[in-house]
């Protein structure tokens, strides 16, 4: 009997997940045949605010200097721009390149500080010691590894000039510095496309909800003030702000056409470390922001809680008992060759039709999986190649099966430090290389 609930649960689970990727899949298209007729020139703004740039960094002397460079080469007046350089609690040479940049005749006479951090707090904490100090109209946030694309500040500024009072952020897109790597750096590349693409625009433009991304975004500096800044110890302080603003009624607009390229990890164990915070920053919002499915929060923040909740808890919990009945029955399948006694544990009673419909959701999720891959990739110019249809195909049966694991092992240490009262705050950073 338990077997044939969870069997059919799982089935009933793999069809909400597929539904609510298919209608955010049919989103994205309509926004990309709309836009992808739209030709894009660079005009002037009606006004050009004052913009903060943080770029928060911890032992980050391979890529630091790149990306001083590349903020201070972005298409916008430099007189209203205020660079801020936090080199935090480094142990490296990540202030010394910092100074090399800046100290380059063309940035010479830039309003850039450096400032270098002894504190708590994690990237959260650098970002609330330059809220003290910002001088901008907005905060603009760019990782120590996002180079952006010479445009990439004015798109943002130009979205947010359009509802200044109703959009209290913009974002933009990111991309994959270093793509052609090696298959983690591909199937990563494939993953950043879906998400940026897809999810992101397909979400925005049939909910106007926006995310903010850890990098490549503004956001308006008082308003962040008067919320008492970022989240002191938070793992994925961009997720717990986007919630704050939608809980005060305001939107976070979608840039699409701002990119910022970012690195990726090159190697299994960075991946899976980075990862897992990001995994353990989700779960703990989600946990923290539960109750307003409840209460009396707007409908986007309903929404926001509801589809996160379905991500996170149950479409991956189906996942996992999906591979569960799949393994196990195959086991049994292979152990009847050498008993033909041995029963099939998820047969579900002979229900041949239920064995066909789970066979038949298995597939559709491939086909889904491989799908919204080679759409996102034909909205990115160069990216639409066979290789792609093979990587993708490849990807689902090693890649996005590691998520499984790394989920398992989030949820357990949430629960571990909640129970334990540990500092859940602590992680491993990113390995960087330079290009």
């Amino acid at each position: 009997m338990l077997n044939n609930f969870l069997a059919f649960s799982t089935l009933v689970s793999i069809w909400f997940s597929l539904l609510a990727s298919l209608v955010t899949l049919y989103g994205a298209i309509r926004f990309w045949i709309k836009h992808s007729k739209k030709i894009v020139s660079i005009t002037p703004l009606k006004r050009y605010p004052t913009i903060t740039i943080v770029v928060p960094a911890h032992n980050e002397e391979l890529v630091i200097a790149k990306t001083t460079k590349g903020i201070l080469d972005l298409n916008y007046p430099a007189s209203k721009i205020e660079v801020l350089l936090c080199a935090d609690n480094c142990q490296d040479k990540t202030a010394a390149e910092m100074r090399k940049a800046v100290d380059m005749p063309e940035y010479r006479y830039r309003n850039v500080q450096i400032i270098e951090r002894q504190g708590s707090g994690g990237k959260a904490g650098v970002l609330n010691d330059a809220l003290e100090i910002a001088q901008g109209e907005y905060i603009c946030v760019y990782d120590a590894d996002a180079l952006p694309e010479q445009n990439a500040l004015y798109f943002l500024v130009k979205k947010v000039l359009e509802n200044p009072s109703r959009y209290m952020a913009t974002f933009g897109r990111n991309k994959t510095r270093n793509a052609k790597q090696n298959f983690l750096t591909r199937c990563i590349n494939q993953e950043v496309i879906v998400s940026q693409r897809i999810q992101h625009v397909g979400v925005w433009n049939l909910f106007k909800i926006g995310r903010i991304p850890g990098t490549n975004f503004i956001i308006n500096t008082e308003y962040v003030r008067s919320i008492g800044g970022w989240q002191q110890g938070a793992l994925t302080e961009d997720t717990e702000i986007s919630f704050r603003i939608m809980e005060d009624g305001y939107l976070i607009a979608l840039a699409y056409n701002s990119e910022a390229f970012e690195q990726e990890p090159e190697h299994l164990r960075d991946y899976y470390y980075q990862r897992l915070r990001w995994a353990k920053g989700n779960y703990q919002v989600v946990i923290n922001n539960f109750k307003h499915l409840f209460d009396m929060s707007n409908w986007r923040v309903k929404l926001e809680t509801f589809y996160l909740t379905c991500v996170f808890f149950w479409f991956n919990l189906a996942v996992v008992l999906s591979d569960i009945i799949f393994f196990v029955d195959l086991g049994c399948v292979v152990a009847r060759f050498f008993n033909p006694k041995i029963p099939i544990i998820f047969a579900m009673d002979s229900n041949l039709l239920l064995m066909q419909l789970l066979l038949i959701n298995w597939l559709l999720m491939i086909l889904l999986y491989v799908t919204q891959i080679n759409l996102a990739l034909a909205t990115q110019y160069g990216q639409a190649t066979s290789d792609q249809i093979w990587l993708a195909l490849g990807s689902y049966f090693t890649y996005s099966q590691l998520f499984i694991a790394i989920s398992i092992q989030a949820v357990c240490s949430v629960i571990r430090d909640k129970i334990f009262k540990r500092d859940g705050s602590k992680w491993v950073k990113t390995k960087r290389f330079a290009d």
